[in-house]
Parts: structure tokens; C-alpha cells; sequence
């Protein structure tokens, strides 16, 4: 039985989760609209679908496995489900957040402007670039499969509950084998947060250098500017957060009866798909005038 504080945060990650769904879907059926009548779809584009997409998925995955350890764990660790759901973890988890780091470097290489020349080889080479991501995506999985494995039969050993699990094994080795087998996302992870920083610095850096110019054209241009570094840095914190999230999920590995600990933990990793989702809705122009197309509509069914 739960307590009322699990049952609160249960229920704002609950909610959460719909919600991210929800935004996810609804980028995922604009974009694929817009791919249909134009026939035509940037590399940006595709990977937002592939992004909205990937996170529905992740969704239901993070929301399955929460509600399967906080309402039936015994009986959840020890069947074979908790084995499937974790392989498809490694599938779905690091496609997302490979996704969520080609989206980071692509728009990187779009706005930024450094005069580097590694940088700007880049900038002219973007399908050399994203053949490059599909071969770090393909390194993840190759790498992250076999680490994962072991850490599946380090706990089989045991042929009994994660709580008895922990003690029988070695916490520290346990420990150490999570975290190898997660090092191919904490890459991916790293990656993002790096183009995401270099983004702030040109945006910050182009914006000083506007601050000279009175004009109504430089004030609305410094404005745009603004809003991509207040937008980037609240992708940064989510995207943390969510990482944190998947952390303190991981320590509840040790502290099994701990339950609030891992709501706690569920509702953390949901923030970042649910927030995000709608960021990217109400930043992007195309993703925008639907939402208010949409919304109108609503509002026309109702009067």
C-alpha cells in the first residue's frame, strides 16, 4: 500500500507521462502531415519525428516499468519481463537520447558562427556529420548490449529478489557494471550538453556584439537571441534532471524498499519528455500555428 506522499508523486508523474505522450504525438502527426503534402523532409525535421516518436515509446517504457517495481516488484524481479523490458531500455533509451543529441548538434551547426576551422568543416559536411551519429548510435548498442546482459545475470544469480540480490553480490562491482553498461548514453549525454553549451556561448556572444546597435531590427534580433539561450538553458536543466532521475533510479537497485526514493526518481525522468515536448511545440513556427489551429478548432467545437 502506498503512502500518501508516493501516491502524490505518483501521480504527478502519472500525469507527466500523459502529458509528454500527448506533446510527443501531437509533433510526431504535424510533422509527418507536413512530410505527406510536401514531400519533402530536413534533416531537423526528421529527427524531431524520430524524436517525438522515440519518447512516446520511452513514455510508456519508464511509465510500465515504475508502476511494475512500485506496485508488483517481487513478483516483477524475479519473472522474465524485467529482462525484456531492460533490453528494450537499451534499444529505446539510447535512441532517444541519441536523437535528443543530433538535435542538439544539427542545430549547433545551423545557428552558431564560430570561425574555427573544424567548425566550419563541419558546418559544410552535415551528411558527414549525421553518417558519423548513426555510427555512434550503432557503437552504443553494440557496447551497451553485452554490459547490459551481465548485469541481468549478475542478479539472476542470485535466483531471487533484488532486495536478497544486493547483499548476495558485491554492491560496489553491481554498481560498476550499471554504470559501464550506461556509459555509451552518458557519452550521448555529454555530447548534447557540450553543443548545447557552445550554442549559448555564439548566441551570448552575438548578442553583446548587438547590444551596440539602437536599431528596432538589432533590438528584435537580440530578443530572438535571448529567448534561444533562455530556451536552451531550460532544455540543459530538464535534460539533467532527467539524467539525475535515471541516477536515483538506480541507487533504488540497493535501496529496494525504498519506494518514495524511486517515485521520486519516475517523476524526475518524466519532467524532461512532457516539458521539452512543449518548449519545442511553442518555440517552433510550424509546431505553434498548428497548436493555435487546433486550439481554435476546439474552441469553434465547443460554441
Amino acid at each position: 500500500m502506498l503512502s500518501a506522499m508516493e501516491g502524490s508523486l505518483l501521480f504527478v508523474a502519472t500525469t507527466e507521462a500523459v502529458m509528454g505522450v500527448l506533446g510527443s504525438s501531437f509533433i510526431a502527426l504535424v510533422n509527418c502531415t507536413n512530410w505527406i503534402r510536401s514531400k519533402k523532409l530536413s534533416k531537423i525535421d526528421f529527427i524531431l519525428t524520430g524524436l517525438a516518436f522515440s519518447r512516446i515509446f520511452t513514455i510508456w517504457l519508464i511509465t510500465l516499468d515504475a508502476y511494475s517495481k512500485v506496485l508488483f516488484q517481487d513478483m516483477f524481479m524475479t519473472s522474465d519481463l524485467s529482462k525484456c523490458i531492460y533490453y528494450i531500455w537499451v534499444i529505446i533509451i539510447c535512441l532517444n537520447i541519441w536523437l535528443a543529441t543530433s538535435l542538439s548538434i544539427f542545430y549547433l551547426l545551423k545557428i552558431a558562427n564560430f570561425s574555427h576551422s573544424i567548425f566550419l568543416w563541419l558546418k559544410r559536411r552535415t551528411d558527414k556529420v549525421f553518417a558519423f551519429l548513426i555510427g555512434c548510435l550503432i557503437i552504443v548498442w553494440l557496447t551497451s548490449f553485452p554490459l547490459a546482459a551481465k548485469v541481468i545475470n549478475d542478479v539472476k544469480m542470485s535466483n531471487t529478489s533484488w532486495l536478497k540480490a544486493s547483499y548476495i553480490l558485491e554492491k560496489s562491482e553491481l554498481l560498476i557494471s550499471c554504470v559501464f553498461a550506461n556509459m555509451g548514453v552518458i557519452s550521448l549525454f555529454v555530447m548534447a550538453l557540450t553543443a548545447c553549451f557552445l550554442l549559448i556561448i555564439s548566441l551570448w556572444r552575438h548578442t553583446r556584439r548587438m547590444q551596440s546597435h539602437d536599431s528596432r531590427f538589432w533590438d528584435l534580433n537580440r530578443e530572438a537571441h535571448v529567448k534561444a539561450m533562455k530556451v536552451l538553458i531550460s532544455f540543459i536543466i530538464l535534460f539533467t534532471l532527467h539524467f539525475m532521475g535515471f541516477f536515483i533510479e538506480g541507487l533504488c537497485l540497493f535501496l529496494t524498499e525504498n519506494k518514495l526514493l524511486f517515485i521520486f526518481g519516475f517523476t524526475m525522468v518524466s519532467m524532461y519528455p512532457c516539458c521539452h515536448s512543449f518548449i519545442l511545440i511553442l518555440t517552433n513556427s510550424q509546431l505553434k500555428q498548428a497548436l493555435i489551429r487546433v486550439l481554435k478548432r476546439l474552441k469553434c467545437c465547443e460554441t
